[in-house]
């Protein structure tokens, strides 16, 4: 599985900014999106399951963040909404073979991550 995020980039607190990622190759059980800040672990932050569409998100974004699929064209996407400073942090799409997979050490394939900076 190859994937590839963009999107990125800088916006004020409280915008608005979607990420997305193009998948390709074998077939996956479910996509999230994880963060990792600078200086800090890299962070579970939203996940969905590939074929049934079922959405499951980390405190912290739920009710601003929306992770979405189209399954035509393979593609992951992350709308964030009310962006605030702590959101800053580069974020990565990942694929995992398990449905509801929200730890990192279940997602075996990686995307290269694309840098979110939410400043005034």
């Amino acid at each position: 599985v190859q994937l590839q995020a963009s999107g990125g980039g800088l916006v004020q607190p409280g915008g608005s900014l979607r990420l997305s990622c193009a998948t390709s190759g074998r077939t996956f059980s479910s996509a999230g999106w994880f963060r990792q800040a600078p200086g800090k672990e890299r962070e579970f932050v939203a996940g969905i399951w590939w074929v049934g569409g079922s959405e499951y998100y980390a405190s912290s974004v739920k009710d601003r963040f929306i992770v979405s699929r189209i399954n035509a064209n393979k593609t992951l996407y992350l709308q964030m909404n009310g962006l605030k400073p702590e959101d800053t942090a580069v974020y990565y799409c990942a694929a995992s073979h398990i449905t509801h997979a929200t730890m990192r050490r279940d997602y075996e394939y990686w995307g290269q991550g694309t840098l979110v900076t939410v400043s005034s």
